[in-house]
């Protein structure tokens, strides 16, 4: 739990307590921050006797294993070796590299292309200048994953890295991939990185200060036919509607039944895969975008479905409509939030969407910030009807205007193309993209109300929901009003009332 936190008070939750804290409901533990804990918990284990066994042993277990980084295969680095018979294995010379490979190669048989190549493979060796030959097996292409990131800190240099720029630039701030990298790909980093540590290439411990495993883009399957004599159908060539109840699936060519499978990662192997062109004719890059981003969390997959696409293609066209009908008055207008009034919602809404966007993007809780966006879009709709209608005073225009101005920057980065159009039609100078991320007014997004735990002689019994600048009187006066705390008192006056400020409430019976 939280180092400040009462153990009375703390509250398990649905959702896990990262942040530095102490041990709770842990016997010998409790009050330990983590660090502690586990030390303590190694040391008690290695002073005493388990299961008549000697005292154990603190070790750090380490689970390498040799890696064959060597692929018969074209692509992939050319492994920067030749073999002589006269001096043996000999490396290729610096100013030889990088050995490049040849784009004439053929991939008609089966095996590496580059035994077959009748010129490439056939070199002078560098020691002693005999017929020698290439190492014609390439590198494991995770070797080249495992530092690219190190070696674009100075791409240009002589050397594999400058350190000091490496230094300054490393370790990346968030990596971000599938699950297939999280393990692998992650091991060989943080293994090279340490190599490199040795080597004096860097002065790092850790690749990457930060890890996100993302989910995949999933479909349904389609078929016809069974065992052997199976064939997969992509969901281009498939009708899927519902009869009598039932999702029935048929050709759209020959009106044949297709069976429709399990929802599977899509896959060249099922067919189950989506034409990003047709996407992109039928409906925008926008939309496609803002549909992955909104569907489900990023660590989750995403089911891919036409009428969720659809849903987002809605979207996207009411922001543009609503903006574009109002953009010729909200252009000369002044952009200024609310303050009082009528029009003071809508700046506040406008300026609490954008904290908890911002809130939602350093977390990378993309679906969670589309939502919010939505609300925001809703609550705009009826200001932005009465602009373009020209029902609106110049307070609202110039509130709405601000909020519009806050809407496009959020949008910005997940359907690019709408907010540049909707920001020239603003009449705004320059891009978007360039124009800096917006800050919003704390007075906006400051909560008018609280509530605070109220307690009956130290036992929490109640919530008191209250204004946030109510004074002791009028908090004493609320509390005793509360059904809980009537009861306690059986109609006697308390014997005291502790309010600490926008915090607790007790009430001493």
């Amino acid at each position: 739990m939280p180092k400040d936190a009462s153990k009375d008070e703390f509250k398990i939750t649905d959702e896990a307590y990262v942040g530095d804290g102490v041990m709770v409901n842990s016997r010998f533990l409790d009050g330990m921050n983590t660090d502690d804990a586990f030390e303590e918990v190694a040391n008690r284990l290695a002073s005493r006797f388990i299961h008549d066994q000697p005292q154990g042993e603190r070790k750090v277990n380490f689970r390498l294993r040799d890696w064959g980084i060597s692929r018969q295969r074209y692509w992939g680095c050319p492994i920067p070796v030749i073999h002589c018979e006269v001096c043996g294995v000999v490396p290729v010379p610096k100013k030889d590299l990088p050995v490049k490979l040849p784009d004439d190669v053929s991939f008609e048989l089966p095996g590496n292309p580059l035994d077959r190549h009748p010129t490439w493979r056939h070199v002078a060796c560098p020691q002693c200048g005999a017929d020698a030959r290439r190492e014609t097996d390439t590198m494991d292409t995770f070797v080249d994953s495992s530092w690219y990131y190190t070696r674009f800190t100075a791409p240009w240099e002589d050397q594999p890295t400058d350190p000091k720029v490496a230094d300054a630039w490393l370790p990346v701030d968030q990596y971000i991939g599938g699950i297939e990298h999280a393990i692998l790909h992650l091991l060989y980093s943080r293994f090279f990185t340490r190599a490199m540590r040795e080597t004096g290439h860097v002065g790092l411990d850790e690749p990457f200060r930060g890890l996100f495993t993302q989910g995949m883009v999933v479909h349904e399957t389609y078929s016809r036919g069974e065992g052997h004599g199976r064939e997969w159908i992509e969901p281009a060539f498939v009708k899927v509607e519902e009869i009598d109840g039932k999702r029935v699936a048929t050709h759209l060519d020959t009106g044949e039944l297709i069976a429709i499978g399990s929802i599977e990662k899509m896959s060249k192997s099922k067919k189950n895969v989506v034409d990003p062109d047709d996407i992109l004719a039928s409906y925008g890059a926008d939309t496609a975008r803002f549909f992955v981003l909104s569907d489900s969390p990023p660590e989750r997959d995403v089911i891919w479905s036409e009428a969720g696409v659809e849903g987002a293609h809605r979207f996207v066209q009411k922001v543009w409509r609503l903006i574009s009908e109002a953009a010729d008055v909200l252009r000369g207008a002044e952009s200024k939030p609310a303050m009082e009034g009528d029009a003071l919602a809508i700046s506040q809404i406008a300026h609490k969407t954008l904290k908890a966007v911002q809130y939602d993007f350093d977390r990378l809780g993309f679906n969670k910030a589309v939502a919010r966006i939505y609300e925001l879009v809703n609550a705009l709709n009826a200001p932005l009807t009465q602009i373009a209608a020209g029902k609106a005073d110049p307070v609202t225009i110039s509130a709405v205007k601000d909020a519009v101005g806050i809407l496009i920057r959020l949008i910005a980065p997940m359907t690019p193309h709408l907010a540049e159009e909707c920001w020239g039609l603003l009449g705004k100078e320059g891009m978007v993209c360039e124009a800096g991320w917006p800050a919003y007014d704390e007075a906006l997004v400051a909560e008018n109300v609280i509530t605070l735990p109220v307690q009956i002689n130290g036992k929490k019994r109640d919530d008191l929901t209250i204004a946030r600048d109510a004074d002791q009187s009028s908090v004493e006066a609320a509390v005793l009003a509360l059904d809980s705390v009537k009861a306690a008192l059986a109609g006697k006056a308390p014997k005291k009332i502790i309010v600490v400020p926008q915090r607790i409430v007790n009430v001493v019976v």
